[in-house]
């Protein structure tokens, strides 16, 4: 009888997404409810790790290797019970969330008590379907080796090539988005394609072209001016080629429309200029946007982010709580939304974790003031800018200071360790340039009902 009691006394916290966000607030609840046992901690998401995004760039140059930057979850978060799933729909009137089934699994409802939803974003093409179906992606682990097996084919095509405009296309390698992500993976490539460059010898440094295209008047936004003005002007000497206020139109896998951002979008009169740019590979990290699982939800949603309160709950569904790239919440100094950044999902995640304590143990909830720790970025070759305690510091010890923060925050030893060593054998070493070939497998439908009892009465 007393079992019977406390199973249906007994709360559930159920998180959704397994992103910088979602891991943060379950380890800050299992802290604090790990041992109690009348909460009960669930975590769905669809890949069982969660993926080290910062480092993604250097994956993708052969600096990392591959499993180096995952962490699995159930490693991290011990006291959480963990499905791994696609989400199909959430119903916070009936409180039950529901994942698909697939020919090797059944689909699986949880009802829950309280809802976390820390789903992140996905990649925003803003409508250009040919850019979507031809462009590279730096998003996921698959898209990082993607990216490095795409950059060794193009030169061992070139290496061959006698056509003088296809081996041009072949060596140009445009990135769309000077924020953090472009940035950091147009420094990255270009030390992919000097080092292994060694190794070609028809390929010369002057045929390496790796081209950023920014809409902006300036890279890295929200940056330090001077930073970003010294970044740019460090990543021009590599022979990196940043082209400001340049708009992409289209991509059809052999050539990048662009046009030059009018002055005066006023105007009535349109000067663009159009530009194209021959090449076969493009890498869009130009904008992210919140998954389909949270546009086609019964939450209410602003360009398809959840509406929240200052306490980062959502207002007609008390006890459900949103959180990091998913979640609208504006900067109340800019009153724009504040940038999807790592640091942000962590810092909402830990506010969302203390309140969903206050409303199981009836205390004060807390509202979300974000206090920026510093920024950073790396732009090459032992060089980056810092935003850090308050000072601007840029070149070696702003690489160094990168490298020491983002080592600190990988939550497993062994996978910091494994990070060290990598970076003391690229000290050494030029990277690798064997091309893995993967095979990706067809993503199975999403055909398979619910199949329990209770959904079928």
């Amino acid at each position: 009888m007393k079992k019977t009691r406390l199973a249906r006394n007994k709360k559930k916290i159920v998180i959704l997404g397994g992103g910088f966000a979602g891991v943060e607030c379950a380890k800050q609840l299992e802290s604090e409810f790990g041992n109690d046992p009348e909460i009960e901690l669930v975590m769905v998401s669809e890949d069982n790790f969660l993926l080290f995004t910062p480092m993604l760039p250097q994956v993708a140059s052969g600096m990392i290797e591959t499993r180096h930057i995952v962490l699995p979850i159930r490693t991290i978060c011990k006291k959480t019970k963990f499905y791994e799933g696609r989400i199909k729909n959430v119903d916070p009137y009936g409180k039950l969330v529901t994942l698909w089934g697939t020919g090797d699994k059944r689909s699986v409802s949880i009802h829950y008590d309280f809802l976390v939803i820390a789903l992140g974003s996905e990649t925003n093409f803003f409508g250009m379907s040919d850019v979507e179906k031809n462009a590279y992606t730096m998003k996921t682990l698959n898209d990082a080796v993607m990216l490095r097996n795409r950059v060794i084919d193009m030169l061992e095509q070139a290496e061959n090539e006698t056509n003088p405009i296809l081996r041009k296309s072949f060596l140009n390698f445009v990135v769309v988005g000077g924020g953090f992500a472009g940035i950091e993976t147009a420094g990255e490539l270009m030390d992919l394609l000097l080092d292994a460059r060694k190794h070609y010898p028809t390929v010369h440094k002057e045929d390496l072209k790796v081209i950023v295209l920014e809409a902006l008047p300036m890279i890295l936004p929200g940056f330090n001016e001077k930073l970003a003005e010294f970044a740019k002007e460090k990543m021009v000497e590599r022979g990196i080629d940043i082209r400001l206020k340049t708009a992409v139109t289209s991509f059809d896998g052999n050539e990048v429309t662009t046009k030059s951002l009018d002055e005066n979008p006023k105007d009535p009169v349109d000067e663009s200029k159009i530009d194209a740019i021959r090449t076969k590979t493009l890498i869009w990290t130009a904008g992210v946007t919140p998954v389909n699982t949270i546009k086609r939800s019964m939450f209410k949603t602003d360009k398809g982010k959840v509406i929240i309160n200052d306490y980062l709950e959502v207002s007609d569904f008390p006890g459900v709580f949103a959180t990091g790239d998913c979640a609208l919440f504006l900067d109340p100094e800019t009153q724009r939304p504040f940038p999807p950044t790592a640091q942000i999902a962590e810092a909402q995640a830990k506010i969302a974790a203390k309140n969903l304590k206050a409303l199981i143990k009836n205390s004060k909830k807390e509202k979300f003031v974000y206090h920026s720790k510093g920024q950073m970025a790396i732009i090459g070759k032992r060089s980056g800018i810092a935003t850090f305690l308050g000072m601007n510091i840029s070149g070696f010890w702003a690489w160094l200071i990168w490298r020491n923060v983002y080592l600190s925050k990988i939550s497993t030893f062994d996978k910091k360790i494994r990070v060290f060593l990598d970076w003391t054998i690229d000290l050494f070493f030029d990277r690798d340039i064997s091309r893995l070939k993967l095979m990706k497998r067809e993503t199975e439908k999403e055909y398979k009902l619910l199949d329990e009892v209770d959904d079928v009465w």
